[in-house]
């Protein structure tokens, strides 16, 4: 058995973990801590103290009793806004604390673009466009040429868990670019296990959205690969070879 753990933030869109590992029909078992996530605002400086270094640690304890192999802080925007370098240090200091691989749903992203072979993306996000904007700029950060960039200006995690399938389906619909090769839906706040593949069969390219590429991180830092066809793409098809 493989175990997972994820720091999450907040309570929103917790429910895609237990959603994903049923559709893992595997051997992984993933556990979510939740994290104290102060101010619920996408707004940078909110964001900056959500991400910060103490409320990740204070749960750290907690995390490890579940035999986690790797660590992930499951959140895009409150690892994104520290920026490149900010968010390694973000990570280097989880990993330090947990004593275990870590990463972050930014990483995910930046990660899984290139297992998907995409050069150029779409963003379609819930935040408001300064911090789709940072988004962009982490994205390009790690090579990704952003094609196409949406903000939606939702303030709240809160308002963002309500969001079903029409909302997810619409919101990448409006946020894609015919030059883009896939499209990115940031925010773990988003609920997308269950709308992925359809998603991506309505937009005919892959689709990569938080918690999904969040699971995926933390299997690769286990080093485990897992075909779940339902979760898109990114899970059932043969890795990219970089040359």
């Amino acid at each position: 058995m493989t175990a997972l753990g994820f720091l999450y933030p907040g309570h929103s869109a917790e429910d895609d973990y237990p959603r994903m590992e049923q559709m893992l029909d595997s051997d992984v078992r993933l556990h979510v801590v939740h994290t104290d996530i102060g101010e619920d605002a996408h707004r940078v400086d909110a964001l900056l103290e959500m991400g910060s270094a103490q409320r990740l640690t204070d749960r750290v304890e907690e995390l490890r009793l579940t035999g986690a192999e790797a660590v992930v802080w499951a959140c895009t925007s409150a690892s994104f806004v520290f920026g490149w370098e900010g968010a390694h240090e973000q990570v280097r200091g989880l990993a330090r604390a947990a004593g275990l691989p870590a990463s972050s749903t930014s990483f995910a992203f930046a990660h899984a673009v290139r297992e998907v072979g995409a050069a150029r993306v779409a963003v379609a996000a819930t935040y408001p466009e300064d911090v789709a904007g940072h988004f962009a700029a982490f994205l390009k950060s790690a090579g990704a040429e952003v094609v196409a960039m949406r903000g939606s200006g939702i303030i709240t995690a809160a308002e963002v868990g309500t969001w079903g399938r029409d909302e997810v389906l619409a919101l990448a619909r409006e946020g894609d670019h015919p030059d883009a090769e896939a499209v990115l839906l940031p925010d773990t706040a988003l609920h997308t296990a269950a709308y992925v593949a359809e998603v991506e069969a309505a937009l005919g390219k892959p689709v990569l959205t938080a918690n999904q590429v969040t699971l995926w991180e933390a299997l690769r830092l286990a080093g485990r690969r897992v075909n779940a066809p339902g979760l898109g793409a990114l899970f059932s098809r043969e890795p990219v070879v970089q040359v």
